[in-house]
């Protein structure tokens, strides 16, 4: 305490009263104001004899109290001053840097909230940042290591080593790559994805497929399936595949004892010893369907062989490190048992001579489907039309199969056939086309596509009188003529043209469910119109490609509405004259260019009637 007596400077501890002063928040203007009144008050009573002596101690007690309460206050509002100013500096930082790194406040101060406050106090109590070359312990497990100017900083303020700073890293990157807004253009191209691959239709989604989507979000998490049936299995190992995730690890959650089949749809990443584990766990299975299987060798065909004793049905797409004894020991030991055969992709030692000992070791072979072989020619078709069971046939080979082969083998084999494909035999003739016509009675699929040989005059009599049942699946794309000199074709059409595509409506319309003319390009706007005109129906067509039949507009597609009630997905690439389509709900109209933003499009909430009708609205405006 300081306060003056006649110049005199007094400085002693602070007295009851200054303590009382200071306890109740009492100004020094207080202080001198009331000292003003009662020296007035004290002059007035003078002339009635009253002793000064003690008033005048307590005046001077007073003044000391003002003087240093002053002193007091100028302290504090200097002090505020500086927290300002560093509060301002702070929040200075926080809108530069964006919230990071931003200094803390102090806790208390009116123009922040408590949080901001307990960081203030936290970043001034925290420890320095050692210098690079001391040592010090990782705040994650505690080893020892050298400091250096990389070392990362952990979540609780500490050090870490090396091994655990490159994790915490990597989490903090997926972190924030989750916490990231995808964009637009990624969500919309995972949906269409998505609806294309069948696996999100229009609509809401329902349980079941919400339920597959979490399994497959959470992989990592699951450690087993339970007894899904094999169905849900099959859906669950194709977006597993999809999405890269089939591995060795997440195999084991599609193996059980009780399975009768096992489904990989991409096994690109699993190594031999999964191979292995899939026989040792399902050594019951009568199907094997593996695709992309890089590291199926010799060794497990042999485990295979030694374990499952009931296999019928065998696929395996790029086994390419099989050897061809190896093919010859399969067919030789479980040939007897098979029914179903099929092999893609097949390029180093799948040859004539392994075909042949398939035909005569596999006497009940009813499936074959051998494509993109590359070792494979005409006598490895010989060999096939020697089959007596055959009733599924699919084929796709690289070299050159004479016309007189296929002949044969359609007339040897074309009586039993319910399904047959012959995809990219080029040369095939119209012959070709007409032994099918002789010889075969009890197809429901047929395929036979990318040919630049056969007429329309052959396809039209193909399906003209044909004693065959109507089909329910017709494959007949990019059957036209190339020739980049003569982009109109030749003066007979080759390929499916007007003729061809009628006749094959009027013989398979009623059961067609599956029509596939993606790229016959030499097929009339009349031929469309006269097909899908409204007044006749195909009540069973379900899946419809018109893709780049530059013919087609949107009075085809209209007519295709409303000729197909019981249509799902019409796909149209490369129709150009398609514009200002309103698609009926449960139709999946794929791949107009001018119709709508997205590729697919789900018609929703009107009927075939009200889209025809505004399609004929929107045509009506345009045109005025």
């Amino acid at each position: 305490m300081s306060g003056r007596r006649g110049g005199n400077t007094i400085r002693g501890p602070r007295s009851a009263l200054t303590d009382f002063l200071a306890a109740n928040n009492i100004s020094a203007q207080q202080i001198r104001d009331d000292y003003q009144r009662r020296r007035q008050e004290g002059e007035e009573d003078a002339g009635e004899g009253a002793s000064a002596q003690a008033p005048q101690q307590d005046d001077d007690e007073a003044l000391a109290v003002a003087a240093q309460a002053e002193e007091d206050e100028k302290q504090t509002k200097k002090r505020k001053r500086n927290e300002k100013d560093a509060i301002d500096k702070i929040k200075k930082a926080k809108a530069s840097k964006g919230g990071k790194g931003k200094k803390k406040a102090k806790r208390g101060d009116p123009d922040l909230d408590d949080d901001d406050g307990e960081e203030y106090e936290d970043e001034f109590n925290k420890k320095a940042r050692p210098a690079p070359g001391q040592f010090e312990h990782c705040e994650v497990c505690s080893k020892r290591f050298t400091v250096t100017p990389y070392s990362k900083e952990g979540s609780d303020g500490g050090l870490l080593c090396t091994p655990c700073g490159k994790e915490f890293t990597k989490d903090l990157k997926k972190e924030q790559k989750a916490a990231q807004k995808q964009p637009v253009s990624r969500k919309r191209r995972k949906m269409e994805s998505e609806k294309l691959d069948g696996v999100a239709a229009g609509g809401a989604k329902s349980l079941v497929q919400l339920c597959i989507n979490r399994i497959a979000q959470h992989h990592d998490d699951v450690e087993e399936l339970g007894d899904l049936p094999e169905n849900l299995l099959d859906r669950l190992s194709a977006i597993f595949s999809k999405k890269r995730v089939m591995k060795s690890k997440t195999l084991p959650l599609f193996l059980r004892p009780d399975l009768d089949a096992v489904i990989v749809h991409d096994a690109a990443y699993l190594e031999e010893e999964d191979y292995q584990q899939i026989f040792a766990v399902c050594p019951n299975m009568r199907k094997l369907a593996l695709s992309n299987t890089c590291q199926f060798k010799d060794a497990s065909v042999d485990y295979m062989l030694e374990r499952c004793h009931n296999l019928q049905h065998i696929q395996l797409y790029a086994a390419n490190l099989v050897t061809e004894e190896m093919w010859h020991r399969l067919f030789q030991e479980a040939g007897s048992k098979l029914h179903t055969i099929k092999l893609k992709w097949l390029d180093a030692a799948f040859e004539d001579d392994v075909v042949a000992e398939m035909a005569e070791c596999c006497p009940d072979l009813e499936r074959l489907k051998l494509k993109l072989c590359r070792r494979l020619g005409e006598p490895a078709v010989e060999h096939i039309a020697t089959m007596k069971n055959l009733k599924h046939l699919s084929l796709q080979i690289g070299n050159s199969v004479s016309n007189d082969t296929l002949i044969d083998l359609v007339t040897k084999r074309g009586s039993k056939l319910s399904t047959l494909s012959l995809d990219k035999f080029i040369d095939a003739d119209n012959e070709v086309l007409q032994a099918i016509h002789d010889n075969c009675k009890r197809l429901s699929k047929l395929r036979f596509s990318e040919n630049d040989t056969v007429s329309d005059a052959g396809f039209a009599a193909l399906f003209t009188n044909w004693s065959n049942p109507p089909l329910t699946f017709v494959d007949v794309n990019s059957t036209r003529d190339v020739d980049n000199n003569n982009p109109t074709g030749p003066e007979e059409v080759i390929g499916v043209g007007s003729s061809g595509f009628k006749a094959l409506m009027a013989h398979s319309g009623p059961a067609l469910k599956h029509l596939d003319v993606a790229s016959c390009r030499f097929i009339e706007l009349s031929a469309f119109i006269d097909v899908f005109n409204g007044a006749q129906t195909y009540p069973a067509l379900e899946y419809i490609n018109i893709s780049f039949c530059n013919k087609v507009d949107t009075s085809v597609t209209a007519g295709i509405f409303k000729s197909c009630p019981s249509l799902k997905q019409l796909v149209a690439f490369g129709c150009f004259d398609v514009q200002d389509v309103v698609v009926p709900r449960s139709i999946a109209l794929i791949g107009v260019p001018r119709a709508q933003d997205a590729i697919e499009q789900f018609g929703v909430g009107i009927g075939v009637e009200e889209a025809i009708g505004r399609m004929v609205e929107k045509a009506n405006i345009t045109a005025h």
